[in-house]
C-alpha cells in the first residue's frame, strides 16, 4: 500500500473491531513504546475561554518488528458550543518510524473511543468475574455507547443498565443498545443498580463522586473512566479504600482525581495500589483473589493504546 491512506470515523471504526482490539492492546501493554510527555498548548481567545492543543507522541521500540511513530492532534476549544460545534476534535496521523514517511491520517475521536473501552474490557479479563453478567453503564456519552460491547468481547454480558444524569440520554442509549441485540434497561434507582450489578462501569463528567462504596455487594468489579483531572471524582473515598486497586498507567498518581485525592487525603497511599495494566499483561493471571473480592480500575488513557489501535487499523487495511 503506498501513499497517505486517509480514514473517516466510519472507515476507523470498521477496522477496530472489539475483539481483535482487546488482544491487541494486551500485547501492547506487554511490549511497551517511547512514551513522551504530552504537549499541551493554551491558545487564547477574545471574549471566550481559551482553547487548548494537545499533542500526544509514541513510537515503538527499535527491534521489535515494523517501526511505527503516531501522534494524536487534540484541539479542545470551549467556545465553540455556542457555535453549535463539537468542542473537542482529535485526529492521529501514522508514521513508518523508521522512514518517517505518513501512512494513515484517521478519526482521532474514534481511535480514542474505541481504545478507551477496550483499555477497560482488557483490565476486567484479569479483575471482574468470569461469570459477569450484569453491566451497569454510568454516563451515555460516545465512550459509554461503545461499553457493552467491548465487555461483551471478554465477559458473558447479558443485561445492561444505563444512568446518567440526562435521563434522556440514558434512555436514546438503552434504545441504541436494544437495536444491537443487548437486553437493556434505564437504570432509576442508582443505589440499587449497583447493587445488583456485576461490573459497574462509569464514563462521566463527575466532578463528585456518584459510585458509593457502601453500595458495593461482594465481587462486583468498579471500572472508572471519567475523572481525568485532579479535581473530578466518580468514586467516594469507601470505594477506594475497599477495593483491591489497579491504574492503567502511573500517570494515574497525577491526572485521576480518584486516585490523587484520597492520596492527598490519606486514605490510601501509592503503595496501596496493587499493579498497572502493563504489570496485570505481563503475568497474563486472573489477579482476583477470590469470587467475594471487590476489585476498581482507575484509567487516565495512554498514547500508547492510541498507537497500537492506529497500527491495528493500518495493519488490517494492508
Amino acid at each position: 500500500m503506498g501513499g497517505l491512506v486517509i480514514l473517516d470515523a466510519a472507515q476507523t471504526t470498521r477496522q477496530l473491531p472489539f475483539d481483535g482490539l482487546v488482544e491487541a492492546l494486551r500485547h501492547g501493554f506487554i511490549e511497551g513504546c517511547q512514551l513522551p510527555e504530552r504537549h499541551h498548548h493554551t491558545l487564547t481567545r477574545e471574549g471566550e475561554l481559551d482553547a487548548t492543543l494537545l499533542l500526544m507522541p509514541a513510537w515503538t521500540d527499535p527491534g521489535k518488528g515494523r517501526s511505527y511513530l503516531g501522534v494524536k492532534l487534540v484541539t479542545v476549544v470551549p467556545g465553540n458550543a455556542a457555535r453549535e460545534l463539537p468542542g473537542l476534535v482529535s485526529t492521529y496521523i501514522l508514521f513508518d518510524g523508521l522512514t518517517g514517511e505518513q501512512l494513515a491520517l484517521m478519526d482521532g475521536n474514534t481511535i480514542t473511543g474505541r481504545r478507551t473501552a477496550a483499555t477497560s474490557a482488557l483490565a476486567a479479563s484479569y479483575l471482574s468475574r468470569p461469570d459477569s453478567s450484569k453491566l451497569l453503564v454510568l454516563g451515555a456519552g460516545r465512550v459509554g455507547s461503545l461499553i457493552p460491547e467491548a465487555y461483551q468481547a471478554v465477559r458473558p454480558i447479558e443485561t445492561v443498565a444505563v444512568w446518567d444524569i440526562n435521563p434522556d440520554a440514558a434512555r436514546r442509549l438503552t434504545d441504541q443498545l436494544v437495536n444491537q441485540g443487548f437486553r437493556a434497561s434505564v437504570a432509576d434507582d442508582l443505589e440499587r443498580a449497583v447493587k445488583s450489578a456485576d461490573i459497574v462501569s462509569t464514563a462521566t463528567l463527575a466532578t463528585t463522586p456518584i459510585v458509593r462504596g457502601a453500595w458495593l455487594q461482594p465481587g462486583t468489579h468498579v471500572d472508572l473512566i471519567g475523572a481525568f483531572t485532579p479535581q473530578m471524582r466518580e468514586a467516594d473515598d469507601d470505594v477506594i479504600r475497599r477495593a483491591s486497586l489497579y491504574i492503567d498507567t502511573t500517570e494515574a498518581f497525577h491526572e485521576a482525581g480518584d486516585i490523587v485525592q484520597p492520596i492527598e487525603h490519606g486514605i490510601i497511599s501509592k503503595e496501596t495500589v496493587r499493579g498497572t495494566l502493563a504489570q496485570l499483561c505481563k503475568t497474563s493471571q486472573p489477579a482476583r483473589g477470590s469470587d467475594d473480592e471487590i476489585t476498581c480500575f482507575k484509567a487516565v488513557g495512554s498514547g500508547l493504546a492510541d498507537l497500537v489501535s492506529a497500527k491495528m487499523v493500518y495493519r488490517r487495511l494492508r
